[in-house]
């Protein structure tokens, strides 16, 4: 059924007035007005016409992810509140209109229960599981057509403030949330949604080939980083819309042809999303490819709002869907009811970024143990992916971020006790109250206190280089400290972060004062960073799951995610975790992947990776090899002849080893002296028969491997470097020349010593003449400053 962006915006609403307001107010009727009056006088928020063919399946925020959808400007210059205001476009007269029916039809509900058998009010909190998942749900009426939250807030409110609000409950716990109530469900209009999408391409035929666009689905196991290539079936015409099991009694199992695996083309309508990936699983399919119905952009498909009893498949689904256009999907059908097999590759490689060698992920949860089968879901995943989380931090691999969403209570309430039970800091950060009675339990104070604990116990640790305690923390603190026995408290807390070593002093210094009008860096930092921006939408859903900037699709389960966490590695750059048999298969092991290979030292270029294989030679042994990886990888560099000689020639024969590579060229090979050929391949050369030694007379020649043996006739030497034959007796001649040669070299000698010493002595004798000279002077005019002609006085008689 075709509903307008602003009808079913309008309809939730009137949902959210009728199960949680009015009761309240039907004995404070003044207070309602207020209520009314405040949110009337909200900023209101500009939205485009939205696209006239929306199903029940098409939520309002899937279709503001589009360029034709909804476009959102925030009130004011503070976003970290804005965006949690209560803002809308509901005029006056629709709202006098709605409480002028709904005074009539509370006439029929005065006996307390708000579920009276019809399709438009809240059915009892037993036989209804919790949709969301932050303590609270917000039940929105069933309908009997495809039904899918498209976005995470097509099952109404966001999972994040949802509240666990009974039916039966006390008029106090009902005014403890209404105004969370009202706050929120204008925010839905202004919520950004981004759609995460996957890249499907057309192998056969060749009149479709091409790249087509799917949006990934929230449910299942996306094959982040990797591909599919299968066969697009269509089931017949009764089984089109996949809303019923393929096949009576006995299950039918799709078989393609070929034997490739099978995609299953569905149409929509009918049914929930899921249910239809649901049955197609059963029946043997690979994946699911969901065709529109509508010209309309891609949204993301969801889970049903509310999980019944008869819905516990969902658990189980683990096989990637997507959704894709009513274009697309309609040339798949035709091509399929051909001849020829439609094959499709379905690829999530470029779905989740891979920019580095290190991925930045976070996670959005809640310290709220008491909000049903959400809570369970996130301390299992919490249990589950720890020992992957702090091995990863451990390495340096990851960089993970806790966040935790907070409320504010609007001015108007600041003093009531519904604002202070539920907030700290004079109402600027907020929770649910968890049971939702202000009488009974912990309060949404607490909830708050807690999750700006958890938040602080992050910050302490990785100020001490342990940021990965915050897993232990979480975990423990959910096994040790639950509400359901009366163990949610500040004693408790401390407990648990003394045995992990944790000061518990500076913990408390990082939360503040929570009674303090002022505001808390923490939790604004949370308000502020909830609010999407590039490639990330708005956080909406708890838990959510960001990595690498992108919002996670698919199941909150811990192998899925690390599989969407290690796409996010650069390839090659993947640690070990991620390249293990239960993660990825080794495409290295067949054929070494089409890679170059050695078989000699069993050196291969090709490399695994979680997204398939690289061929890229190698460095082994501070060795590097290069080539292009596929044929050729040669190795460069010092030591490069360690490496099976670096692939040149090398022989061994009679003891002698000659090789082609030389340690003092970096690159290359040569074949050594005696040897021709290109350097891989040597052979010997037969210097006698080419003349190229041993060519002098009297020599006679004779090749050996590597060289030559030359030999003199009788009485001559062989001289190699000469090539030429000497003699080795001599004559007396030969003996006188030698003797008179020695005599004149030592006569040479004596005479030059001779030389040498004369020379020697003359220069010292003038160095000492020299010296004397500059003294004598000095004492010559010493005897002329005498008496001429006189005597000393002993002298005389």
């Amino acid at each position: 059924m075709a509903k307008s962006l602003r009808s079913k915006r309008e309809k939730r609403l009137r949902t959210l007035r009728r199960e949680i307001a009015e009761p309240f107010y039907d004995k404070k009727e003044a207070a309602k007005l207020a209520a009314q009056a405040a949110a009337l006088e909200a900023p209101k928020v500009p939205v485009r016409a939205p696209p006239q063919s929306q199903d029940a399946g098409s939520s309002l925020a899937a279709a503001s992810s589009s360029a034709s959808a909804m476009d959102v400007e925030m009130a004011g210059g503070d976003r970290s509140k804005s965006f949690l205001k209560p803002i809308g476009s509901i005029s006056k007269k629709k709202v006098l209109l709605h409480l002028k029916i709904k005074k009539d039809k509370r006439k029929a509900r005065k006996k307390g229960s708000l579920d009276n058998g019809c399709n438009d009010v809240m059915s009892p909190p037993s036989s209804r599981p919790l949709s969301t998942f932050h303590g609270v749900t917000i039940k929105s009426p069933p309908l009997n057509n495809e039904q899918a939250r498209t976005t995470p807030t097509a099952k109404g409110p966001p999972e994040h403030t949802a509240m666990a609000v009974h039916a039966h409950g006390t008029a106090s716990s009902l005014a403890a949330v209404a105004w969370l109530v009202v706050s929120f469900a204008a925010s839905l209009a202004s919520a950004r949604f981004i759609v995460e999408k996957s890249s499907i391409k057309v192998v056969s035929p060749r009149s479709l080939r091409g790249h087509h666009e799917a949006a990934i689905a929230n449910y299942g196991v996306p094959d982040y980083g990797g591909t599919l290539t299968g066969v697009v079936l269509y089931p017949d015409a009764k089984l089109a819309t996949g809303c019923k099991p393929f096949g009576d009694g006995k299950k039918k199992k799709f078989r393609s042809p070929s034997g490739r695996p099978v995609v299953l083309l569905v149409d929509r309508g009918g049914c929930y999303f899921a249910l239809k990936t649901w049955n197609a699983q059963e029946a043997g399919a690979a994946a699911v490819l969901v065709a529109d119905t509508a010209d309309e952009p891609l949204l993301t498909m969801d889970t049903p709002e509310e999980e019944t009893p008869d819905m516990a498949f969902l658990a189980n689904i683990t096989v990637p869907s997507a959704l894709v256009t009513k274009k697309f999907g309609d040339a798949l059908r035709r091509a399929v009811a051909g001849d020829d097999e439609v094959v499709v590759r379905l690829d999530w490689r470029e779905s989740m970024p891979h920019p580095d060698e290190r991925v930045e992920y976070e996670f959005w949860t809640n310290s709220n143990d008491e909000c049903g089968p959400r809570c369970d879901e996130q301390a299992a995943f919490v249990r589950a992916f720890r020992g992957h989380a702090q091995l990863l931090e451990k390495r340096g691999y990851a960089l993970f971020t806790p966040h935790y969403i907070t409320w504010f209570c609007p001015d108007d309430f600041l003093a009531s006790a519904q604002c202070k039970a539920q907030c700290i800091n004079r109402g600027r950060y907020c929770a649910p109250d968890p049971e939702g009675d202000l009488d009974a339990g912990y309060t949404g104070r607490d909830v708050v206190l807690e999750n700006l604990r958890q938040l602080c116990v992050h910050r302490v640790a990785n100020a001490r280089n342990r940021s990965w305690v915050w897993w232990d923390y979480v975990a423990d603190y959910h096994l040790r400290c639950s509400m359901k026995e009366n163990k949610y408290t500040r004693r408790c807390a401390e407990d648990v972060a003394g045995s992990l070593g944790l000061p518990m002093e500076k913990i408390d210094k990082c939360m503040g004062d929570p009674d303090a009008d002022a505001d808390n860096d923490v939790l604004k930092t949370e308000q502020i960073v909830q609010v999407g921006h590039g490639t990330r939408g708005d956080v909406t859903i708890l838990p959510t799951l960001v990595i690498n900037n992108v919002q996670y699709r698919g199941k909150l389960e811990s192998i899925a995610v690390l599989k969407a966490i290690c796409a996010g590695f650069k390839e090659s750059t993947e640690p070990h975790v991620c390249l293990t048999p239960d993660m990825e298969t080794d495409e290295c092991l067949t054929d070494n992947g089409g890679c170059w290979h050695d078989d000699k030292t069993n050196i291969t270029a090709c490399k695994d990776t979680y997204r398939g294989r690289i061929c890229q030679c190698p460095e082994v042994d501070g060795v590097q090899y290069q080539g292009d990886g596929y044929s050729e990888c040669k190795a460069v560099g010092p030591g490069r002849c360690a490496m099976n000689n670096a692939g040149c020639w090398k022989e061994t024969r009679h003891g002698k080893t000659f090789s082609a590579c030389s340690n003092s060229d970096l690159r290359g090979c040569k074949c050594p002296p005696g040897f021709e050929g290109n350097g891989f391949h040597c052979q010997d050369v037969d210097e006698c028969s080419e003349k190229l030694a041993c060519s002098c007379p009297h020599c006679s020649c004779k090749n050996t491997w590597g060289g030559f043996d030359c030999k003199c006739s009788a009485g001559l030497m062989y001289i190699k470097s000469e090539d030429t034959c000497i003699a080795k007796n001599m004559s007396a001649f030969g003996w006188l020349i030698t003797v008179l040669v020695l005599s004149c070299l030592a006569g040479a000698g004596i005479a030059g010593y001779v030389f040498y010493k004369y020379r020697l002595r003359r220069y010292m004798d003038s160095e000492v003449m020299a010296i004397m000279a500059q003294y004598m002077p000095l004492e010559s005019q010493h005897n002329e400053n005498q008496p001429l002609g006189g005597r000393s006085p002993s002298k005389r008689s």
